[in-house]
């Protein structure tokens, strides 16, 4: 059976986006990204949106990745040769062979472009193809239809709406939805939903 090492440095990457290890000298470049939508994660119980925030939330993903249960990547667009933001592999279980894709943030001026697609794309290809997992899961504020719709759109099937789930920030204990990708359903995915990104190199 296939293991996720966290010792790997994991770097995925095709004509569009290059996703690589996330690292504390990153907050430089992920800062004005942060900061220029203060909202940017207003359904997330974390936040970034000042200096001292981001620092904050690096750590807490590279404290994570220490401890064996999440690998933060920082997402860099190719096409506008700027970094966009970032997301992550968590809740790796590599004796259930499952994972959860997310933790993801993109900034407003890539939202829109594919380059979300093109992220998730790597991710459940690694998942299913390296890994050989079984299982890939996804799970977001019931509130935030955005990434309920971003979800879907990729194939996610709705599992069902956990109440009262996470405390956020602001004190709101907020309703998560699960949704999930499993291994017999990637193959129909791959040649329909991510044709475009299968083509690729």
């Amino acid at each position: 059976m296939k293991t996720f090492d966290f010792k790997n440095d994991v770097v995925l990457e095709n004509a569009r986006v290059q996703l690589r290890p996330l690292r504390m000298s990153d907050h430089e470049v992920l800062l004005p990204i942060a900061i220029e939508h203060r909202d940017l994660l207003q359904f997330s119980p974390s936040q970034i949106n000042s200096p001292k925030k981001l620092t904050y939330y690096l750590e807490q993903a590279l404290n994570a990745k220490k401890a064996g249960v999440r690998y933060p990547f920082i997402i860099f667009d190719k096409q506008q040769q700027q970094y966009a933001g970032s997301t992550s592999f968590g809740h790796i279980s590599n004796y259930d062979q499952r994972l959860e894709i997310g933790w993801t943030w993109i900034g407003k001026g890539f939202q829109g472009s594919g380059l979300n697609k093109e992220c998730k794309f790597l991710l459940l290809r690694y998942a299913f193809e390296q890994l050989e997992f079984q299982r890939v899961e996804f799970k977001t504020d019931s509130r935030n239809l955005q990434s309920r719709k971003a979800i879907e759109k990729i194939g996610g099937k709705y599992e069902g709406e956990l109440r009262s789930h996470t405390l956020m920030s602001d004190g709101y204990r907020r309703n998560t939805v699960y949704y999930s990708i499993l291994s017999n359903e990637w193959e129909g995915l791959k040649s329909s939903i991510f044709h475009a990104q299968a083509e690729y190199k």
